[in-house]
């Protein structure tokens, strides 16, 4: 009987997490993949320090995007496990692909928001959320930012709204 209430308050719990935290993962990466299409020909991402020459007067802001993802409970015990043996720890991989996709997807929706048309000097920064105890992390966040390039509007008639490098 012991075994089995065990069992009942201990494993099931384990098992409805796993569960419910991959079924929210595979939701998010679907919304992902939905909005990356929508944005594939909106707000061209760089990493490049240096924007090409624009014709006119483009004006440059400053956008950012930012997500906070939370670490669940089973893929902290994967995580424990993996630090235990050594090796890569994959319950985190894709966590973190998540939080970079999203984060540069939020940046270059506000891009195109603001009306540019590309974005140069992309930078990623992340930072464990750990309630002030190194050893337990419950989340992480993710910054992408980057400069955005507003295309002057009275420029018109030309094939491509930059010029070339002497």
């Amino acid at each position: 009987m012991a075994d089995l209430f065990f069992i009942f308050w201990a494993v099931i719990p384990l098992i409805i997490g796993y569960v419910v935290g991959t079924l929210l993962e595979q939701k998010h990466y679907a919304s992902i993949r939905k909005r990356e299409q929508e944005m594939l020909d909106k707000a061209l991402v760089f990493n490049l320090p240096n924007a090409p020459i624009m014709a006119g007067a483009p004006q440059l802001r400053l956008v950012a995007g930012s997500v906070v993802v939370s670490v669940d409970a089973f893929k902290r015990m994967a995580a424990k496990l993996h630090s235990f043996f050594g090796g890569r720890v994959t319950a985190y991989e894709s966590l973190l692909d998540r939080g970079r996709r999203e984060a540069i997807l939020r940046m270059r929706e506000k891009a195109h928001e603001l009306g540019a048309t590309m974005v140069f000097g992309l930078r990623l920064e992340t930072s464990g959320i750990n309630n002030g105890d190194p050893r337990l992390t419950t989340g992480i966040e993710l910054i992408a930012y980057g400069t955005a390039i507003i295309p002057d509007s009275t420029v018109t008639g030309t094939a491509a709204p930059w010029g070339t490098r002497a």
